[in-house]
């Protein structure tokens, strides 16, 4: 992976830091909890008691190897207290970097017509640096994002078994498979735009928060703070933050934007 992707200051967690990601079972199991509470909830509701709709729509993008399914618990979250939420129909974020940009901005111009409003968009890790790069170039379409764990100031700051995953991925299309990452996704032109594109200026009428965790174990958790977005500290594994309670409340939270530059959120908190 070339050098540029890991400036200055920035490094991949350690072994100790990656331990910590074994914390994703405590957060899967209080997704369960909180699942079932909420379900109890809504049976309990009477009719007409429901949350009222947000009107804007909201789109998720998974991370470096996921797909869309990963982010379903926060769908389904989200859809209880009245967002409108969509896929972002990829089945494994394992392409080149540029095509899946240009297939979520594709994505975004179907919702916007379909709505007709500006899209909010919720990225986990390398979701998020995408959707900030297509906000940047696509304002007439993003109306704000928020981001779990994606390292834009330094994408190459990541723990290295990450880095074997890129390794074979960059192997298996030398090989001939495609629609995987090349080389040149990771050390070349492309990697080189993509980096610009996640780091370009956005307008000020596009909101930002971006979501943070100390306890990261994948990626450098100082590489998620951009300098001009809302930072919201919170306690979970980097995995975590795509179904802990208390990453999905500060996220409900960012989708309805509010005064402030700096929250936490504790880990107890329900969304």
């Amino acid at each position: 992976m070339a050098a540029f992707l890991t400036p200055e200051g920035f490094s991949q967690p350690s072994l100790a830091a990656v331990l910590r990601e074994g914390s994703v079972l405590t957060e899967a199991g209080r997704y369960a909890v909180q699942a079932l509470g909420a379900r109890g909830a809504r049976r309990r509701t009477p009719y007409g008691a429901l949350p009222v709709r947000v009107t804007e729509p909201v789109l998720l993008v998974p991370g470096f190897m996921a797909g869309d399914s990963s982010l379903g618990p926060m769908s389904r979250t989200l859809r209880q207290q009245g967002f409108r939420t969509y896929r972002a129909d990829i089945r494994a974020n394992v392409g080149c970097t540029l095509a899946a940009a240009a297939q979520l901005e594709e994505r975004l111009e179907e919702i916007t017509q379909r709505r007709g409003s500006r899209v909010r968009i919720v990225g986990h890790s390398l979701g998020g640096m995408l959707a900030r790069g297509v906000a940047a170039r696509r304002p007439d379409l993003v109306a704000g994002i928020v981001t779990m764990g994606s390292p834009m100031l330094a994408p190459g700051a990541h723990h290295t078994s990450l880095a074997r995953s890129v390794d074979l991925l960059v192997r298996l299309n030398r090989a001939g498979l495609r629609n995987l990452m090349a080389e040149d996704c990771v050390a070349g032109l492309c990697a080189q735009e993509s980096f610009a594109q996640a780091r370009a200026d956005l307008p000020a009428d596009v909101d930002f928060t971006a979501i943070y965790s100390r306890r990261d174990g994948i990626v450098d958790w100082r590489a998620c703070i951009d300098p001009v977005a809302i930072a919201v500290e919170v306690r979970s594994s980097h995995v975590g933050m795509a179904f802990d309670p208390a990453v999905i409340a500060a996220v409900s939270a960012a989708l309805r934007p509010a005064a402030g530059s700096v929250v936490e959120v504790d880990r107890g908190e329900s969304a």
